[in-house]
């Protein structure tokens, strides 16, 4: 049986501001209705012999996640959460342990969650072809066909095709090189020997233990540990924060694939991106005639081959081309098309002033719903909270704030202290400092709230939760 193995801990900083620590960009809607993770969990749904997906990702993104999932009515084999980030190294010991210890020894298909690939048909039978090889032992990377001289990958060396693989793309793997200048990779795509490394892999569970055993002995016991200690949660499994936190941070590449004698390739031509940069967004997007793609309330004249995105108000523009404009309610980015790979160093630049906007956005993620920032103040913060059916923040009491708490649509059950009562549309109530209160959506439709925070102190350190 095939486990896809879903890699969704990373920060996605060259899509900035669109994605951000706290909401990277795999948990975004760039193309199509489904975000990037949705995409890569129904990607894997046609295979033959496929189990429920297992999902690696940081826990302060858990909870979208689990709602993207039950969104497509997919439930997983496991949810863990990485208390840190150690690359995809200890990620991957760490799923291969998980199975270990539920007793399975299937083949694990790695798969980072923020690709694109257009041809998902081709997708499937390449990795229906990689299973076999992946049986007999070896640990298959993803090579993917060049077609231009790119700097922004690692590439593969081909070696000699895998003996018995009679029809089957698969050769050994020569030798892996690191990102090369312009010129290199040109030497690379006209040789035809090289690939992209894609940073998608398949091998069976105990023969990626007995690799990294081998090779890269720390991560694999320090991820073991992090399993065996670790514990369920809810919907999640939270592997063990100090065992995982000892765990080395390496790469599956530099631990693994460039040490082993059983390394081996199957080349992809099936229309892949990494989806790195708004650029390359723009590569793999729909356009119109004027070869621009126009997200959201955006309005253009004169502007040609540029990606324009709105999220909360209209985005106007006159005269761009080859341009990246990207509107979010409290930052706006612009930047020519061929240098948008150095956003990065913007957020570098945000990071080391402090600033809010590299981490978080208005609109936030909670276990009940979401949270997003209206207006704030130094004396008054006003949210819009959205509720899931079913779901409540938990009991709690400010000693530095009060809050009102204005019903939009939906039904309200609020209690305050021991008082309880329902309310409905354009109905409120009024929370004074140091009162027990919760609100909950006993209905079956997203309750809408407007909360006004009055007071001293109106962050997260005055909030004792019951």
């Amino acid at each position: 049986m095939i486990v896809p193995v879903i890699l969704a801990g990373g920060s996605g900083t060259r899509l900035w501001p669109l994605s951000r620590d706290l909401h990277p960009k795999q948990f975004f809607s760039l193309w199509d209705r489904r975000s990037l993770l949705q995409n890569t969990v129904g990607r894997v749904a046609g295979l033959a012999d496929v189990g429920a997906p297992m999902v690696l990702c940081n826990e302060t993104h858990r909870f979208m996640v689990a709602e993207q999932l039950r969104a497509m009515d997919v439930e997983a084999s496991a949810i863990v959460l990485e208390p840190v980030g150690r690359n995809t190294a200890p990620a991957i010991a760490a799923a291969a342990h998980w199975c270990a210890a539920e007793g399975t020894d299937c083949l694990l298909l790695v798969l980072p969650s923020d690709h694109f690939i257009r041809d998902v048909p081709g997708f499937h039978a390449a990795v229906q072809a990689a299973c076999g090889p992946a049986q007999d032992g070896y640990l298959i990377s993803f090579g993917i066909v060049p077609h231009s001289p790119e700097t922004g990958y690692g590439y593969i060396r081909k070696g000699e095709p895998i003996a018995g693989s009679s029809g089957v793309e698969a050769v050994v793997v020569d030798r892996f090189v690191e990102k090369p200048d312009l010129e290199t990779a040109k030497r690379y795509v006209s040789s035809g020997r090289y690939c992209w490394n894609s940073g998608m892999f398949l091998f069976r569970a105990s023969r990626l233990l007995e690799e990294m055993q081998r090779h890269a002995p720390a991560i694999a016991l320090a991820a073991g540990d992090a399993v065996s200690a670790g514990r369920s949660d809810l919907d999640f499994f939270r592997l063990d924060a100090e065992a995982f936190g000892a765990c080395p941070s390496d790469s599956i590449d530099y631990a693994v694939m460039e040490k082993t004698d059983r390394a081996a390739m199957l080349m992809l031509d099936v229309g892949w991106d990494d989806v790195g940069s708004w650029d390359a967004l723009w590569q793999v997007g729909e356009k119109n005639g004027d070869r621009n793609i126009l997200q959201g309330d955006v309005l253009v004249l004169d502007v040609r081959d540029s990606y324009l995105h709105a999220t909360s108000r209209l985005l106007a523009a006159v005269g761009l081309e080859r341009h990246v404009v990207v509107e979010t309610a409290d930052a706006v980015m612009i930047a020519p098309r061929d240098r948008t790979q150095e956003v990065k160093r913007l957020v570098e630049r945000l990071k080391e002033r402090n600033r809010p906007e590299a981490r978080v956005h208005r609109r936030r993620y909670r276990p009940w719903g979401v949270l997003e920032k209206v207006l704030e103040d130094d004396r008054f913060h006003v949210n819009r909270l959205t509720l899931r059916p079913g779901a409540g923040i938990a009991q709690q009491k400010h000693f530095h704030r009060s809050e009102h708490w204005i019903v939009v649509s939906g039904e309200a059950r609020v209690t305050r202290d021991r008082q309880e009562s329902v309310l409905g549309a354009g109905e409120s109530v009024f929370i004074p400092a140091g009162a027990v209160h919760r609100i909950r959506n006993p209905g079956k439709e997203p309750l809408e709230v407007i909360e006004v925070q009055v007071g001293g102190l109106l962050d997260e350190t005055d909030t004792v939760r019951l």
